[in-house]
């Protein structure tokens, strides 16, 4: 694993504190976790800092009680600072904006916990929720944890299959469902496609609470439909239900190789603890600060980035319901850091892409004021040299890229700029966070050598936050993530670890293609791609090919206002690829499309487009953000002659 002594950080010795807080973490993880566990509030004490009793299935903080939604709300407001601004909502896509107190969030929520009481929820039940950026989503979770039931957020406007896949998995005894959700220029309605979830589902919900917009209101199913201002009018406000340490806060669905979604368990006692160390150590933000996750309450950052960390650690969040460009335009972010002082931002680099794609030059940054703003952290997917270089030339702040999992609920390496801020390697999402033993293994499971890529893999025990189990399902944890590298996580993203002990995600494990017998990188490729002035976006997959086994083809989204010939184009990334990579990557194949393929997160969908090339049946990706998207990269890739015959 890390060698502390083969660091060449400029600066940084053994004395830095980042080093010292990831040597603790490994040598003496019960010490490290027990003095960040006193950042929260304890109803009980632990028993045992981590419970090894039954690996890999490993608990923290067993025997101790909490409740996440006190350490979240009511302890800041006990503390004096129920005056201060808890959620700034801001939604370009509705023309509102609103201020919501630490104190009146805690109301809210309260009054929430006590509606979901009345429909007979209570302590272990699942609720689930199903709703736009609103702040009544982020009420709707903190009234889950306030009573200790489970929430399980599904992304608005998910098709009715899915969700029903996720209904019946759940069992939820009451949803919380918007009526609609809001994009720029349409309007998704959700009521009929949690009708039509419900009606597919085996298990039926007693109730369902329905937000209605003024955009949309929707019709209501007597006997199982409430709307959320009747159930609000005549609630009352729930106290905190004290929960184990160990008792799930939260079930989050990530996509299985299977089809059928993954329900990732989040505990509450080492989640809290995990994420409220992360907000000074890696964010560098302290109570009163401005924290802004530009993301969705359906993913995984939305639940941990926007909602729990900065509120556990007393920070003021951003809820916007927007979109990095069109709401109104590429100058959409600048006006939110500007207008309330963001001091992070945190994002994924899709939406910087497409920044940068509208307004390649940065000219709109010149009209709002950022002396707030301290630091850019982006992660979902791969950042490109290229993109960090833009974002550090305009944005003149640290450009931080980190990375981490919905599995994993907290980031597995970064910069952590809170402990020491270390020199930027443009493609690597720099070193291990404290908690984390990261390797790079081969296929035996042994640790390879400094600079080769293979599997990035976890030892266990996993530091707090990360996944206990699947939810009612300890066989497929296993098998998904523990089986292949006995003792290890299985993150399913390959890299390597150079010299200085900087890690390099490279590609997901699936994306490492075989050319002739040799293993390359789509990733390194990929940043080759980026780099050529005329590309705004690209992706590479490996096709079948009879003689070399895969071979590489691209694909390029060009940037606004480029109007050269695109077999030109492809043809230059063609020879930047032999240039930098050498011919034994065999790229001979680039096309150019107007757009990726992507889930609403961002993420590019790799493997689809694979399988469309290579004339295999696909499953449509439930979280695509537009089907007809695969009908033109089916078009592009005829042009070149995939699927072959």
């Amino acid at each position: 694993m890390l060698s502390l002594q083969t660091f060449d950080a400029g600066p940084h010795t053994m004395t830095s504190q980042y080093e010292r807080d990831y040597a603790r973490a490994l040598s003496d993880p019960e010490g490290f976790w027990a003095d960040a566990a006193e950042r929260i509030h304890w109803h009980k004490r632990w028993d045992t800092v981590i419970d090894a009793s039954n690996p890999p299935f490993y608990r923290w903080f067993a025997g101790g009680q909490v409740n996440t939604c006190y350490n979240a709300l009511d302890r800041h407001v006990e503390a004096g600072r129920g005056d201060q601004t808890a959620i700034i909502y801001d939604s370009p896509v509705t023309e509102t904006k609103t201020r919501i107190s630490y104190a009146e969030l805690r109301d809210r929520v309260a009054l929430c916990a006590g509606a979901l009481a009345d429909q007979g929820v209570a302590a272990g039940d699942r609720v689930l929720v199903y709703m736009p950026m609103v702040p009544e989503a982020v009420v709707s979770m903190l009234a889950c944890a306030r009573l200790g039931a489970i929430h399980s957020v599904v992304f608005g406007g998910f098709a009715a299959k899915e969700l029903a896949t996720r209904i019946d998995d759940a069992k939820p005894k009451a949803m919380i469902a918007g009526s609609c959700g809001i994009e720029p220029g349409r309007l998704v309605e959700y009521k009929p496609l949690l009708d039509d979830a419900i009606d597919i589902a085996t298990h039926k919900p007693d109730r369902c609470i329905i937000f209605q917009r003024p955009q949309c209101e929707a019709s209501l199913v007597d006997g199982r439909d409430v709307t959320w201002t009747d159930a609000m009018a005549v609630a009352k406000p729930h106290d905190c239900v004290p929960v184990d340490a160990t008792d799930p806060l939260y079930i989050l669905y990530t996509s299985g190789t299977t089809g059928v979604p993954k329900g990732v368990v989040r505990d509450n006692g080492g989640h809290m603890v995990a994420l409220s160390y992360s907000m000074p150590a890696i964010y560098d933000v302290q109570p009163g600060d401005v924290y802004w996750s530009a993301s969705d309450v359906g993913w995984v950052v939305g639940h941990s980035y926007i909602v729990y960390a900065p509120l556990l650690h007393g920070c003021t969040t951003v809820l916007y319901e927007g979109k990095p460009v069109g709401t109104p335009d590429a100058g959409a972010f600048w006006r939110v850091i500007s207008e309330y002082n963001v001091k992070v931002l945190f994002t994924a680099p899709t939406a910087f892409r497409a920044i940068r794609r509208d307004d390649p030059k940065a000219e709109l940054l010149s009209k709002y004021d950022m002396s707030s703003f301290k630091a850019l952290f982006l992660a979902g997917e791969r950042l490109d040299p290229d993109t960090l270089e833009w974002a550090q030339e305009h944005l003149k702040v640290p450009v931080i890229d980190h990375w981490w999992q919905t599995e994993t609920g907290w980031p597995i390496c970064a910069d952590c700029m809170g402990l020491d801020l270390m020199p930027v390697k443009p493609g690597s999402s720099t070193v291990p966070v404290p908690g984390y033993n990261l390797q790079v293994l081969d296929d035996a499971g042994h640790e390879v050598e400094r600079g080769k890529i293979g599997p990035l893999a976890i030892k266990l025990p996993m530091p707090p936050a990360c996944l206990p189990t699947l939810w009612n399902n300890n066989e497929g944890y296993v098998s998904s993530y523990l089986s292949e590298f006995p003792g290890y996580y299985q993150s399913g993203d390959a890299g390597y670890i150079d010299e200085d002990g900087y890690v390099f995600v490279m590609t997901r494990t699936d994306d490492i293609i075989n050319v002739a017998g040799h293993r390359l990188s789509t990733g390194g490729m990929e940043e080759v791609l980026a780099h050529h002035p005329d590309v705004a976006e690209c992706a590479v997959i490996g096709v079948k090919d009879q003689l070399k086994g895969e071979l590489p083809l691209g694909m390029l989204v060009l940037q606004a206002g480029v109007n050269r010939p695109p077999e030109e184009i492809a043809g230059e990334v063609v020879q930047m690829v032999r240039d930098k990579i050498g011919p034994v990557a065999a790229f001979k194949i680039a096309i150019v499309v107007d757009r990726l393929p992507k889930t609403r997160s961002g993420k590019i969908l790799r493997g689809t487009m694979k399988k469309i090339a290579d004339g295999d049946e696909y499953r449509m990706p439930a979280t695509i953000d537009d089907p007809a998207i695969l009908d033109e990269i089916t078009d592009g890739l005829r042009t070149v002659g995939y699927p072959a015959s």
